[in-house]
């Protein structure tokens, strides 16, 4: 897995964008991070399915074919790599949820991961579902003390689609997804500087 890591910091680093004195426009910056991601995506031959095309698959994408998919509505890209075991979380259903993440920055180059740190070895959040409604904020971990209690409406969206639960066999897995999430649905350093974002992330069911 580090050796994938390393590869895409690589191809990240490779678009990162050089700061400039002119004042860009927030429009500027949106074409700015679009071109970014549809760079990174042409970089690292993802194949971008459509949602129909997703449900048509049992809301899945195929790891094998490199498969994200598009979702209009938030503008994440999402490649479901595991779907989990336990069960997906229910109206009117409260839990901690426990995850580890990688994150990536396209436009900085910046890095975050609480994968191999034996300090923040997982981050912790609390999370609510009412109807399709979800409540979430961060009580302990990496993503705490970066950005604050926000849970980036990113992570939430891959929800509707996974199990939560935790391992109690061997042949368990934990709900996997990688993301490529635009600065609409990511924290507040995203959002401020129109930045897009690589993530991924294992969710587990907290005790």
């Amino acid at each position: 897995m580090r050796k994938t890591l390393l590869a895409l910091y690589a191809v990240i680093g490779m678009m990162v964008v050089a700061s400039c004195n002119d004042y860009e426009t927030y429009g500027e910056k949106k074409e700015k991070e679009r071109d970014a991601i549809n760079r990174f995506i042409n970089d690292s031959t993802f194949n971008v399915i459509s949602e129909e095309q997703f449900h048509q698959q049992g809301d899945s994408t195929s790891v094998e074919r490199k498969e994200f998919v598009y979702l209009e509505k938030s503008g994440i890209y999402m490649q479901i790599v595991r779907k989990g075991c336990g069960k997906k979380i229910t109206d009117g259903e409260n839990l901690t949820m426990l995850c580890r993440f990688t994150e990536v920055g396209f436009l900085d180059g910046s890095a975050l991961t609480n994968a191999y740190n034996n300090v923040f070895s997982v981050d912790k959040m609390y999370i609510n579902r009412v109807g399709s409604t979800y409540t979430a904020s961060f009580v302990s971990g990496l993503m705490l003390s970066t950005y604050g209690a926000s849970v980036p409406s990113g992570w939430i969206v891959p929800l509707n689609y996974v199990s939560i639960g935790r391992q109690v066999s061997a042949t368990d897995e934990l709900a996997k997804v990688r993301l490529i999430v635009p600065h609409s649905q990511g924290h507040s350093i995203a959002s401020q500087n129109v930045y897009p974002y690589y993530y991924e992330i294992t969710y587990e069911r907290g005790r």
